[in-house]
């Protein structure tokens, strides 16, 4: 029985959050290749560095979530959680361009803002971040553990 399961704790969360975003990006880069370069590879590409910032973004946006629910339309809300997808994006960017080791240039597309961050990859932006609050936050803040973690015999066993 799950009488005393408590929410996933915040490093729980941010492992979710982390591990989603990376795998999204992988997908969207593979994607993305293959629309426009016809590359049948579907070589999805991203970096060690994207678990941190998708991480904690997620994190953001689900306190933003959680904050503004009651308050806010879903509308503004999904404009809000795209600027702080935006903003988490340009502060990493420059901290990591600063040190050597920005793993993305976006300085070829027309409206990119010093390489880091460009509007042309808004749309996708908004939709991840709608998919996020009604799919990936949503369901991640109703996940339990009951601290049982002893497997049940009959659980290990394949008919």
């Amino acid at each position: 029985m799950m009488e005393s399961a408590e929410p996933l704790c915040l490093l729980h969360r941010l492992y979710i959050y982390a591990i989603h975003g990376y795998v999204c990006e992988v997908l969207f880069t593979a994607f993305y290749d293959f629309i426009a370069l016809r590359d049948w590879r579907f070589r999805g590409v991203s970096s060690v560095w994207a678990l941190f910032i998708y991480g904690v973004a997620m994190l953001g946006v689900e306190h933003m979530y959680l904050a503004l629910r009651l308050h806010c339309g879903f509308i503004l809300r999904s404009l809000l959680y795209t600027i702080w997808v935006y903003l988490c994006e340009f502060s990493s960017g420059w901290l990591l361009k600063r040190l050597g080791a920005c793993p993305w240039d976006y300085s070829h597309f027309k409206y990119n803002f010093k390489g880091l961050i460009t509007l042309e990859y808004a749309p996708f932006w908004l939709i991840g971040c709608i998919m996020l609050e009604k799919v990936l936050i949503w369901h991640t803040l109703r996940l339990r553990l009951d601290g049982n973690w002893e497997p049940e015999l009959g659980s290990l066993m394949m008919d």
